[in-house]
């Protein structure tokens, strides 16, 4: 259906907000590393680009800060 598969995910992406950093090891219990290898992700809700985000995630692109671009292979 093109949303994300995570709940949390699908939650703060859905209400406009941006992954705006990735915690390696972030939840290095049994649970983190069984549901996400560990990782865990930070997001941010700037006001001024909600509808813009929400627009991407609309057409399957997921907003990303330009640090998370950088990792990008």
């Amino acid at each position: 259906n093109g949303k994300p598969l995570d709940a949390v995910a699908r939650f703060h992406l859905g209400n406009g907000a941006r992954v705006e950093r990735l915690n390696f090891a972030g939840d290095p219990s049994g649970k983190g590393i069984k549901q996400s290898y560990g990782l865990m992700v930070n997001y941010l809700y700037d006001l001024k680009r909600l509808d813009k985000h929400r627009a991407m995630l609309a057409q399957g692109k997921i907003p990303v800060a330009k640090a998370i671009e950088d990792l990008y292979i």
